[in-house]
């Protein structure tokens, strides 16, 4: 693994001076502004500045010491805190939630690792199924566990089925149940989202499909749990459903900016790095393009802040 590590840092490394010398640069000069992030397109530092205690609330990490799940779908290169933390330097932030992917199903070992090597700036979302003991939740609690996910586009360890009964459970640990659903799932299950006792995490603007966009019935769904302080959404992940693509992501954008003129209080944001679903390395998203979004949807200091820094501290515990 450490020889794997080196050779894909020695390529992004080389790559990058390359690509300076063609531009007519000496080469190795870089300039001040310029960060190179692995799995991350650009290097520009975005222009939208981050307040200080900003968090990331959507992140993954992979290891290959841990085994993938015999039913993954997304088996990624490895995406370490070291790389990690060459994003948080690009972008400005410095509190991260680190979500367990689908890779792993119920093995949270890689995420929890990874919060301990960040310490108290790091919270996890971890995945557990109905067989998790009550001792087993309350020792998660304790490693920084806030919550817990359901990946229903990626299926694997959980089912809708555990959804309800699991959430009863965590509920008393005060942690909330993080959704990843396409938007026409989200409609079939609305009965059953206004049952759960905990409150509710969407992952990716919901994700709202395009080109209907506010006009699906997903957004009103997410919309009235959202008013009925039952609900948070995760204004991440632009390009997960985007018909119109980068810089703008015109078409989500018009979402992320409702969403956050609706309920700026029940809004926070995440990188979605490294980008598991984008499967090709040059074509992965620009992360300050991605930040660079927030200052169109929450266009004044408050609210950016208050999506950046107060919700999630909030949300996730932090002090």
């Amino acid at each position: 693994m450490k020889s794997e590590k080196f050779d894909r840092r020695t390529f992004i490394r080389t790559a990058g001076a390359a690509a300076l010398a063609a531009g007519g640069l000496p080469f190795g000069e870089i300039h001040a502004d310029e960060y190179r992030v692995p799995f991350s397109s650009g290097s520009a530092a975005p222009k939208l500045k981050a307040p200080a205690n900003a968090c990331d609330c959507h992140m993954h990490l992979y290891d290959d010491r841990f085994p993938a799940a015999a039913s993954a779908t997304l088996r990624p290169p490895n995406a370490t805190v070291e790389d990690y933390r060459l994003l948080q330097k690009r972008i400005g932030t410095s509190r991260t939630v680190i979500v367990t992917p689908s890779t792993y199903g119920t093995d949270n070992r890689p995420s929890l690792e990874a919060a301990a090597l960040l310490g108290p700036s790091a919270r996890v979302v971890a995945v557990v199924d109905d067989t998790v003991t009550d001792a087993e939740l309350k020792r998660l609690a304790t490693l920084g566990v806030r919550g817990i996910r359901f990946n229903l586009v990626q299926k694997g360890a959980t089912s809708l089925d555990m959804v309800e009964p699991l959430a009863k459970r965590v509920h008393d640990l005060g942690w909330h149940v993080q959704i990843h659903m396409l938007g026409d799932q989200i409609v079939q299950i609305a009965d059953l989202l206004l049952r759960l006792p905990a409150p509710i995490v969407f992952d990716h603007l919901g994700r709202v499909p395009q080109p209907m966009g506010v006009d699906h019935p997903s957004y009103g769904v997410i919309l009235g749990l959202v008013d009925k302080g039952r609900a948070w959404v995760k204004v991440s992940g632009a390009y997960h459903d985007t018909k119109v693509g980068p810089p703008d992501y015109a078409d989500t954008s018009v979402v992320g900016r409702a969403f956050v003129k609706a309920a700026p209080e029940r809004m926070v944001w995440g990188s979605d790095w490294p980008h598991p679903t984008v499967k090709e390395i040059a074509r992965k998203p620009d992360d300050a393009i991605l930040f660079n979004l927030l200052a169109g949807w929450a266009p004044d200091e408050s609210t950016l802040r208050r999506v950046l820094v107060d919700n999630p501290a909030t949300l996730y515990g932090f002090e």
